[in-house]
Order: C-alpha cells, then structure tokens, then sequence
C-alpha cells in the first residue's frame, strides 16, 4: 500500500508522543537529582525557574506520580499506534517489528538521552521544566491522588501502612549519606567528615554518653581549711570545682578558680587576713549555685542551654537525683571539631596508642564514638558507651587482668583493672581467615 496521509500523520503523532516521553523521562531525573541547595541558592539571586523548581519539588511524592502517568500515558499511547502504523503496512509481522522499532526508540531518545542530558546538568534541567511539569501536576492532580490512595489501600491490606507526610529519606540521613559517601570516594577529608557528622549527631546523643562519670571527678570539701582548699585548686588542672558538704552526692556549689583567688587576694590586699592566717575565709562567698541537668538530655539541647545561661559546666543527676557525673561545654564541643587540649593536659594521657607489636593501648574509659571515629573502625555502642562498658557487657562479667576475649571483629586484652574498673586494653582487629584455611576447616 501507498505511504497516504494517514501514515504520516500517524508518524507525526508518534514522533510528537516519543518528544513528550522524553520530556517527561528527562523532567523527572532533573527534578530528583537536583540539589534544593543549589536551587534556593539560584532562587535567591532572582531565577524565578530554580524557584518554580523548588515548588514542584515540595510534595516528592505527587510529583513523581504526575511525571510518570504522563511518561506512560504518551509510551502506551506512542506504541499503540505504531502497533497499528507497521500491521497496517507489513501485516501481521508488524507487530513484532512495531515492537522492536519502538523498544530501540523509546529507549535511545525518549530515556537514555533526555535523562543524560538531565543528570549532567540537574539544576538547570529543573529549572527550565519546573513550569511546563507544574501545569502537568495541577493536571495529573485528581488522577494521581486517586492513585495514591488506592495505592495505600492495597499496601493496608499486606499490612503496610504508610505515612502521608514522611520522606523516603530524612535531610540528616541524605546529608550524612553524601558526606560518608565524599569519604570513601577521596574528596571529603576524614577530619571534615567527622565534624559534619559530629554536628549532625548531636540530637542523637545524650548527655550520659559523654559526661565524665562521678569516680573521675575532683571535688573539693567544703570542711577542709581554706589554705587546703586554696592549694587544692592551684595544684587541679581544672578551672571549676565542684563543692560539697558532709557526702559527695550532697553538692552544695561551684567554685572557679579565678573567684576563689580574687577574694582572697582581695582579704589580703585589704589585710583581714595574712598569707598564713585565712582560716576565717568562708568559701560559699565565692561558691555558685550548681547547674544539674537530667542525663537524659540530648547535646543539642544541652548545649543551647551552656549558652543560654552563660554557663560551661553542669552536674549530671538521673531520675533519682542521684549524681552520675558532669559535662562542659567543652566536652559538647569535642564532639565535634575532636580532642581539645591544653598546656594542662599531659601528654602521655592520650588514651589511644599503639603498640610495637601493631596492638592498640587503649584506656578503658574512651567511648566506643571517639575510638570508632579515630580509627575507623565499626564497633557497636548501642549497649555501652566506653571501651570497658563493652567488654564487660560481651563478657557478661568483669574480667581480670590477662584475660582475652574476641568478639565484634576485635581481640581484647585486659592489661589493668582497678577495683571493679577496667582502666587499660589492648586490642586489635582480628585477621578474616583466608579461603584456603575456610577450605581446609
């Protein structure tokens, strides 16, 4: 049969459909690959497209539908018709050439090639469809919410049930997830990559996971002389003291160093007292009300309060009242930008070293975070939160000295225990056997 007008006009529609297919293919990879940052970025400095871009973007979930009702309903449509296009002139052969043609066209120009022009430059791809897919979503809107609810109904019945409102990933998770990611491809620094994701954690983490705990902290009695105490604090390497009375759970202040010394001083200089004679000095003068906080306090909050209050230290008490230790501003701070030293911290107090013979010297009392984070390893800490916490939870008692454990991928040496303390480790990661020896067992 001759090529008449109806052939072409169908080869038109064709042609038109397969445009709109990778219209549709190319509008959908732009809109989910671009980066919201980049376009609030371009938003702000006046493009109205990277602005309808983030409009579109808003409900990821309606968007999606639009995009491929629109992309099936023109690839069904485009392959109908060429169906009846090569049956009309090849017969009953046309239809498995309609097929074959169109699978290699569908796939050339209306996926592959849209879609890689889309993911090369996603920002700008978004920006110039974002207005022509937002008519297609007002459009599609009836449809699609059919189509979602249906869909719901159908996951209900299987058991799932599913939130309107929530994201296949959080902004945290995708954050985290590209920054681990630039990690492991060489362009984000290790040091980078753990102070983002030390910020990102802070509303994950509690105060007791980082508190120094209760048998670590240097108090000061308040029934010692006034020459002890002051000896006391120029010999701490601490700014702050705690005070208490009678028991050590009973804090009754907080003394900083510099008050202490500007009070005596000023009883010297104004000659109440004499260098050896301060046995009248009455130490709650400069002692402040201590600052307790629950250790179930989360560091993001708790750190929003330290500055509220202009305050850096605070003592830990649980839902007895009880005290279980104290955290600093500083301690919320390491979390972040890492180990924050002084000309006061000795030197050979590191509580990571490694060993001659390739072992890690660990002090008992380092958090499975901050061991994980120097040392890139994977140690779980959802049962513990130090080294020690967690071989004794593996142990399921407290070991002594010289014993060897192996578990999580680690062999653990006791080296030192202090009353019912482990206080130093040595540790390595143990070798994955080789296949021959897999073999050979």
């Amino acid at each position: 049969m001759g090529l008449d007008s109806a052939f072409w006009v169908t080869a038109g529609a064709i042609a038109v459909l397969l445009a709109l297919s990778a219209f549709f293919s190319g509008s959908e990879t732009a809109l989910t690959a671009a980066s919201r940052g980049k376009l609030r970025s371009q938003a702000d400095k006046g493009n109205t497209g990277a602005q309808r871009a983030l409009d579109v973007t808003e409900d990821s979930e309606r968007l999606i539908g639009s995009v491929l009702l629109g992309n099936n309903l023109v690839n069904i449509l485009a392959t109908s018709l060429a169906t009846a296009l090569f049956t009309r002139v090849f017969g009953e052969s046309g239809v498995a050439l309609a097929t074959l043609v169109m699978t290699l066209l569908v796939l050339i120009f209306a996926e592959v090639l849209p879609k890689t022009y889309a993911i090369t430059e996603p920002e700008t791809a978004a920006s110039r469809v974002a207005g022509v897919i937002r008519v297609v979503v007002t459009v599609f809107a009836p449809v699609v919410s059919a189509v979602r609810l249906l869909v719901r109904l159908v996951l209900r019945v299987f058991g799932v049930r599913t939130d309107p409102d929530s994201h296949i990933l959080a902004v945290r998770e995708e954050i985290a997830g590209a920054i681990q990611l630039g990690h492991s491809e060489g362009i984000v620094e290790k040091e980078d990559r753990d102070r983002i994701l030390g910020a990102l954690d802070l509303a994950e983490r509690t105060v007791e996971e980082i508190m120094l705990h209760r048998s670590g902290i240097e108090m000061i009695n308040a029934d010692d002389a006034p020459a002890d105490i002051l000896a006391q604090c120029l010999e701490s390497n601490y700014t702050r003291l705690p005070v208490y009375k009678d028991d050590p759970e009973n804090i009754v202040g907080v003394v900083h160093a510099k008050d202490l010394l500007r009070a005596m001083h000023g009883r010297l200089t104004a000659g109440q007292s004499t260098a050896g004679d301060l046995t009248s000095f009455d130490l709650s003068l400069v002692a402040k009300k201590p600052y307790f906080v629950p250790d179930t306090s989360s560091l993001d909050d708790q750190m929003r309060q330290f500055l509220k209050r202009r305050s850096h230290f605070a003592l830990v008490v649980d839902e007895y009242g009880a005290l279980r230790g104290l955290i600093t501003l500083e301690d919320i701070l390491e979390e972040i930008v890492g180990e924050i030293t002084d000309e006061f911290d000795p030197d050979d107090e590191h509580p990571i070293r490694k060993s001659d013979d390739g072992h890690f010297l660990i002090d008992g009392a380092m958090t499975i975070r901050d061991l994980n984070r120097a040392s890139d390893w994977n140690l779980p800490d959802d049962e513990a939160n130090t080294i020690a916490g967690l071989v004794i939870h593996e142990a399921q008692t407290i070991p002594s000295a010289g014993q060897v454990f192996a578990f999580h991928g680690f062999r653990f040496e006791i080296l030192e225990r202090t009353d019912n303390r482990i206080t130093k480790l040595k540790m390595r990661p143990l070798e994955k056997p080789s296949r021959i020896d897999e073999e050979q067992r």
